[in-house]
């Protein structure tokens, strides 16, 4: 399957789905950065992947920047559209074009702490669990319908840099198997429900 990959920052989750491809049956058709430093554009580069920065400061309006991304996007037409770490809050409008096709890696156990700075806010309410979630993306933010989380302990000696390192190795694992579920025709999204094999999850 086509998939256009959406970041902005070092794109590690992207160098793990560039480095499973082949074997979840995805084909990274293009990589677009909202901020043109970001290192995962150097990352698709290295790997022949066609890359575009398209930056949000320039254009007057959320609806402005969203209706260029898409047109962006559009040009690859691609059977899913992966969030991998793409820092912007999309309008109504374009995550309803999208419906059912497009999937966010979030680093905490949705529904708890939506939004930034989850592994601080963890660590501040005391939990005893963290993890990560990747779920169908619909207009509310971090709130649409999960399809996955794993889970790991917070240890007494944690702090937000090592419970990052070890969130993010759980994320390398978890999104290329939910990714290669879609590619494979077994995850769909029904009346706004996440289905794996026609089960809901």
């Amino acid at each position: 399957m086509k998939g256009v990959v959406l970041i902005s920052g070092s794109g590690s989750n992207l160098q793990s789905l560039i480095d499973n491809a082949s074997s979840i049956d995805l084909s990274i058709e293009a990589v677009i950065s909202n901020k043109k430093e970001a290192f995962g554009l150097q990352r698709a580069q290295q790997s022949n992947i066609p890359t575009h920065a398209l930056d949000h400061k320039l254009f007057s309006s959320r609806e402005d920047f969203d209706q260029n991304l898409s047109q962006l996007i559009g040009q690859y037409n691609p059977d899913i559209v992966i969030l991998a770490g793409f820092m912007r809050i999309l309008t109504a409008e374009f995550t309803q074009k999208y419906t059912g096709k497009m999937l966010n890696i979030h680093p905490s156990l949705l529904p708890k702490f939506q939004g930034l700075n989850t592994h601080q806010r963890a660590l501040d309410a005391g939990e005893k669990e963290h993890g990560v979630s990747v779920h169908f993306v619909t207009a509310e933010l971090d709130g649409g319908p999960i399809i996955a989380q794993s889970k790991i302990k917070v240890l007494a000696n944690d702090d937000v840099e090592s419970l990052a390192k070890r969130i993010l190795i759980e994320e390398h694992k978890l999104f290329p198997e939910v990714i290669h579920w879609f590619t494979q025709d077994r995850l769909k999204l029904e009346k706004n429900q996440a289905t794996l094999d026609g089960q809901l999850l």
